[in-house]
This record gives C-alpha cells, structure tokens and sequence, in this order.
C-alpha cells in the first residue's frame, strides 16, 4: 500500500513504469524485502534494516525513475551507466523500459547483491 501512495503522486506513464521497475527488482533479487519510505519518497530493497542490509532504492521524479544503489560507487560498472555527484551513492536513469532492459541493470543489481553478501560475511 505504501508503494501505491508513493507512485500514485505521478502521472499514468511514469508510475506504471515504477511498477515495471519494482516487478523487475523483485525479479532479480530473490526474498528481497521492500519497504516504502514515504517522508523520503523513495522505495527500498533490502535484506533487513538499515543502510548495510540496502541493495537498491527507487527514487521517482516527475520525468523518469531512478535505481539507485548504495555504495554504487564502488560497483563495477562497464557499460557506464552510474551517475550520480555523491561519493558513495549513485543511481541509474530509467527513463522508459528499454532502459530498464538494458542488461548492465540486471548486472548492476547482481554486483549490488553481490556486495551486500560481502558486507554481510
């Protein structure tokens, strides 16, 4: 319900393509928990509370959704898709779904699980 409240505050298109973003999410990173922040406006993905257990996040706008991964900055990133000015957090644009099939997300999240599964050892 939370993820409804956060998507229903933008237009048809862009919060159908959240729900594109959060199905594939959920597809990739098996028993990931969700949990809807509505004071941040952003939805996370996760393995239990806090930042060390965050793989991901979905960060709407107006114009598109963004992936964005904790300590994206130290993921590999061949295909250069990372952006972002922070020093630790950096994000993907999704603009429209043939970004969101773009195989460096599904790799992205797959270095992102990776990574937790190291911090977590």
């Amino acid at each position: 319900m939370s993820v409804d409240t956060i998507l229903s505050k933008y237009s048809e298109p862009i919060a159908e393509l959240g729900y594109k973003l959060r199905a594939f999410i959920i597809s990739q990173l098996p028993d990931v928990q969700e949990e809807a922040d509505l004071f941040g406006n952003i939805i996370g993905y996760g393995y239990g509370p806090g930042y060390k257990n965050m793989i991901c996040t979905i960060i709407p706008s107006k114009a598109m959704m963004k992936i964005g991964f904790y300590k994206g900055s130290e993921l590999p990133d061949p295909f250069g898709l990372l952006a972002g000015s922070g020093k630790v957090h950096k994000y993907v644009e999704i603009k429209n779904e043939t970004d969101l099939r773009h195989p460096a997300v599904a790799a992205l999240l797959a270095e992102g699980l990776k990574a937790w599964q190291e911090r977590t050892k």
